[in-house]
């Protein structure tokens, strides 16, 4: 039996369809699917929800992590900690499988060898279409520096502790894993022998960078500090990884906790007032559920601060609020990833709101 993770937050449900429908046409149906949903919106999860439901070999989790960064490597452990089948392939919302895909892989599951598989990156227009896999024609082959689509052995994956929970928002957690599997001496290996997997297009995450703060949780400059974690990886041998604890993701019940936590301080967007919350109290907090309100300071928008500024005279320094949404997020993703927490960012009033669960 193959095991299919898909981890997933408000995709389209048509990229959904087309690869679910690719999975149907299987000339080796002994395969089963989990599919994560780490955060979608509460409207589409339920649209999600009912098409999974069409599909009796797909297996549906929800978590409510909406208003927490996507991390992709914590839904995969959610899934891979508890597995007991031999092998699993972790796939990506956007593949469509070729039709002997799952009996190609089950020729690989009789050695523990990680194998990754080129890709053929369809174009926007074709990624429209809904073909059989050998009608698409516009595509790109990937090479072997494309990591994303591994077929893993558990037992391997669960020696590791999984992927690396450090990575949020996007980038390096595939190639990270096969990294460690070959630090510890594991065997991976590339297959382009035959196009097995196409892969339907979307924006990608840089594009949807911006400067500005943005309701969408999102962090300037993550990018090169996930591919300098990946250098740390590659130049200190790391093997094991999340050794405090792994997979563990807000349940319901913290969730409506968090939500339902009083407002503990406000705090405006001065320097030392941010600086205050997040290098002085809270690493001094051992207990309950603290919920944090930054706004940006009334003061700092007046006339008179504005002319003292001009005439040189001394006025208190301010981070934007792009500047702090930032701080907070790296904060909590380096510190208390493992408590349960929440961020939410009113980019229209000009809000930032952050609860974080210590007992």
């Amino acid at each position: 039996m193959l095991s299919i993770l898909y981890p997933y937050r408000n995709r389209d449900l048509q990229r959904l369809k087309r690869s679910f429908d690719s999975l149907t046409k299987q000339t080796n149906d002994h395969f089963e699917v989990y599919f994560i949903d780490y955060g979608s919106s509460p409207e589409l999860a339920i649209e999600v929800k009912n098409l999974c439901l069409n599909y009796p070999f797909i297996n549906y989790q929800f978590y409510p992590t909406q208003f927490q960064p996507w991390n992709k490597s914590r839904a995969l452990n959610s899934v891979i900690k508890i597995l007991e089948t031999d092998f699993c392939f972790v796939a990506d919302v956007d593949i469509i499988f070729h039709p002997k895909f799952v009996e190609v892989s089950s020729g690989f599951m009789n050695a523990p060898i990680t194998t990754y598989f080129q890709v053929g990156y369809l174009n926007a227009s074709e990624s429209q279409k809904d073909l059989d896999f050998h009608a698409y024609e516009n595509y790109r082959l990937s090479n072997d520096e494309a990591t994303g689509l591994s077929l893993f052995p558990v037992k391997q994956l669960q020696d590791l502790r999984g992927f690396d929970e450090f990575y949020h928002f996007w980038g390096a957690e595939d190639t990270d894993i096969h990294i460690r599997l070959r630090n510890a001496g594991y065997e991976v290996k590339y297959y382009d022998a035959e196009l097995l997997l196409l892969h339907q297009w979307h924006s990608s995450y840089q594009s949807r960078e911006r400067t500005v703060l943005t309701s969408e949780l999102q962090v300037s400059g993550i990018l090169p500090l996930n591919h300098q974690h990946l250098k740390n990886t590659l130049n200190n041998g790391i093997t094991k990884v999340n050794l405090t604890c792994w997979g563990e993701i807000l349940n319901k019940v913290d969730y409506s906790q968090l939500e339902e936590a009083d407002l503990f301080m406000e705090v405006t967007n001065e320097k030392r007032q941010i600086e205050d919350v997040l290098y002085g109290q809270l690493p001094s907090l051992t207990k309950k559920i603290i919920k944090i309100r930054i706004i940006k300071d009334p003061f700092s928008r007046s006339l008179k601060y504005k002319v003292k500024k001009l005439l040189g005279m001394k006025v208190p320094g301010y981070f934007n609020l792009k500047e702090v949404n930032d701080m907070v997020l790296l904060n909590l993703i380096s510190f208390y990833r493992n408590k349960p927490y929440s961020v939410k960012v009113n980019s229209e009033v000009g809000e930032i709101e952050i609860a974080v669960k210590f007992s």
